[in-house]
């Protein structure tokens, strides 16, 4: 089912993304071009949980729906991460002003793999303790909000959040945690 890329033209690039489009051959010998292709960075997300219990949510403000919405802590993995677990840890301590004591690797999801090329890793992080102010990026506006793991699971239960890589981040969580069983 494999197909096999005969050209690739490159579009768009920026820092944060790539676009390009592809001629692409089907097992069958037909042709489908053009195939856009996004290329992102990889993408780092956690359900990060304070040394006393609190969940650490985000508002922020989301300019292409035009919408403030909650949402996990996390970003891009930069070149200088050494590993997944670390750009999670790194976002975290930007964002929240948390740093953690143990990361669990929850698993992967794509936001649609029929364009995108990036993956978003997904990890609890527990035992947060604030070392510092937000060190946020500019153009990010976040405010942090603080929940207690029962508040969390009404807000999911509720569907409050619009991200769905990060619907999948806090579904994970909760069965890892035994907060939710789904079966």
């Amino acid at each position: 089912m494999t197909w096999k890329t005969l050209s690739s033209r490159q579009l768009f690039s920026e820092t944060w993304m790539n676009v390009r489009a592809d001629t692409c051959e089907k097992p069958d010998g037909s042709i489908v071009s053009p195939y856009y292709v996004y290329e992102f960075p990889e993408w780092v997300t956690a359900l990060a949980i304070t040394k006393d219990g609190q969940v650490i949510l985000e508002r922020q403000y989301r300019h292409a729906l035009g919408r403030t919405d909650l949402e996990l802590p996390g970003g891009c993995v930069d070149r200088t991460d050494a590993s997944f677990e670390a750009a999670v840890a790194r976002e975290l301590l930007e964002e929240t002003g948390f740093r953690f004591e143990r990361f669990v690797f929850l698993g992967q999801t794509s936001a649609n793999p029929s364009t995108n090329t990036n993956l978003m890793h997904m990890y609890l992080a527990t035992g947060g303790e604030k070392v510092q102010e937000q060190e946020l990026d500019a153009g990010e506006d976040i405010d942090i909000v603080l929940v207690s793991m029962d508040e969390l699971v009404e807000l999911f239960r509720k569907q409050q959040f619009i991200q769905s890589m990060h619907m999948v981040a806090i579904s994970l969580a909760l069965q890892h945690l035994g907060r939710i069983h789904i079966q």
